[in-house]
Parts: structure tokens; sequence; C-alpha cells
């Protein structure tokens, strides 16, 4: 294996490691729900892109429909997201955050970003926009191939 190999794989081993730590602190944090659904980047979703239909929120993540069904479902319960019709399609509905779920995603995310200030306080900037870079390329590159994949 050469050099360039490790070092992707050594990157690979510890984006995954700061991956289960992020999901711990976002479980704390209420990012993440207690049974494991992404219920902020859920929203965020809708709060950026406006009301969606199941179907492309989990076509935007490696997930199944099923999921995000379950998790519109408790979103829906929570009174943070509401199904409406769609005009493009009659039997597939929109999610749309309601008032509450705009509200609440707005807290989420200032609590993201109060976390996110404390975090990696010896990085600058431009080191940190680079390293986001690196990872999105490479995820890219992954998503390709599992696109591919059978």
């Amino acid at each position: 294996m050469n050099s360039k190999s490790e070092a992707i794989a050594e990157l690979m081993l510890e984006v995954a490691q700061c991956f289960f730590r992020i999901r711990a602190v976002g479980q704390k944090t209420e990012h993440i729900t207690n049974w494991g659904g992404g219920a902020f980047g859920f929203m965020r979703s809708l709060a950026l892109l406006g009301p969606l239909t199941v179907p492309q929120i989990a076509q935007m993540r490696p997930t199944s429909r099923q999921r995000m069904q379950r998790l519109a479902d408790e979103l829906a319960a929570e009174g943070l997201v509401k199904f409406i019709d769609n005009p493009r399609h009659r039997r597939s509905k929109l999610v749309q955050l309601t008032s509450e779920g705009e509200a609440r995603y707005r807290e989420l995310d200032a609590r993201l970003l109060a976390i996110a200030s404390t975090v990696g306080a010896a990085l600058g900037e431009a080191d940190i926009r680079k390293t986001t870079g690196i990872v999105r390329t490479l995820s890219d590159d992954l998503k390709g191939r599992l696109e591919r994949l059978p």
C-alpha cells in the first residue's frame, strides 16, 4: 500500500471517529433524537430548501425512504412539521416546517453555532475551510461510487 492510500485510510478512520463523537454530542444536545434519527438535518433541509417530499429528503442522504418517513412522522407528531398537498403529485405529500418547527430549528442552529464556536479553537478559519473542502471532495467521490454499486 502506498503512503497516499494509507493517508486516506487514516483520514477516513479519523472522520468516522469524529462522526461518532459528533453524534454523541448531538444526542446530548438534542440535535439527534435518542432513536438515532437526524431531526436537525431533516429540519435543516426544509429550512434551507422549503417543502420537500420524503423521497426527495431520502435521496439527499444515504438512507431509505422508510427511515425518512419514520422521522417525518415523529416530527409531525411533535408538531414540528406538517404534511401539505403537493401540486406536482397527488399521493406524495410535501413536508413543511410548522412555525414551531422553524423556531425549534433556529434554536438548535444557534446551539450548534455555540458549540462550534468552542470546538477547534487552535485551528484557523482557512485550515477549517480547506479541511471541509477535502472532506466534501472525498464524500462526493464516495457518493458517486455508492450510486454505481448494485
